[in-house]
């Protein structure tokens, strides 16, 4: 069995000395445990973490690798807003999907890239369960979605109203609200800024790194 401390430091990985590899794989965990065997990024791992590395002086610029179906709202707007409030340089690529809550966590970076094969879907906030009050259920919803619209588009070059009409598309999905982009539409709406791969990503990183303010 793995130590606690290899666990809680299994989503962050160093790559150089001054350069930390976080990786979002699979599903975002939130409060309530996953299946054992679902793959599974979870937030009580990556907050410590980020923060560990915000402190780190010889940490000088973060890598996000992305490949996540979404997940648990509140512990993926956690991280988002954890990344874009980091001074150190930060640089995502989405790489496989960036969907659901994976977008906020995709455009908290300072610069985001995706790979021309990867995709992002974008829907609104659902909620499994019975709601004991409709009216006050469907608004908290509402606000929540809010929250994710918002972040979105201030984090990125798209517009709130764009964003929500991409959330309520009925034309794509089949049997379901929303849209799917792939790398090269992601860029053209303003999600991310560039359609590049690792190299590329680094690239920029170390860009990041070397401008003035960030040395």
């Amino acid at each position: 069995m793995p130590s606690e401390e290899k666990r809680e430091n299994e989503n962050l990985i160093a790559i150089q000395n001054d350069i930390y590899l976080l990786s979002i794989i699979g599903e975002v965990e939130g409060h309530e445990a996953l299946a054992e065997r679902a793959k599974a990024t979870k937030y009580e791992h990556i907050l410590p973490n980020l923060a560990k590395a915000e402190d780190n002086k010889n940490i000088k610029g973060i890598l996000i690798l992305l490949n996540t179906v979404g997940g648990d709202v509140e512990a993926g707007l956690a991280i988002a807003e954890m990344i874009a409030s980091m001074s150190k340089p930060t640089v995502s690529l989405v790489m496989g999907g960036g969907h659901s809550i994976g977008v906020p966590l995709a455009v908290s970076a300072d610069y985001s890239f995706i790979v021309p094969s990867a995709t992002m879907v974008i829907h609104p906030v659902r909620q499994n369960g019975m709601f004991i009050g409709v009216a006050q259920s469907y608004r908290n919803m509402e606000k929540t979605q809010d929250r994710i619209t918002e972040f979105v588009s201030g984090h990125s070059r798209i517009s709130q109203k764009r964003l929500e009409e991409l959330m309520l598309d009925t034309k794509m999905l089949v049997k379901d609200v929303g849209t799917m982009l792939d790398g090269k539409e992601a860029v053209k709406e303003g999600l991310i800024d560039e359609v590049g791969g690792i190299s590329r990503a680094l690239q920029k990183l170390h860009e990041l790194m070397e401008e003035p303010a960030n040395s």
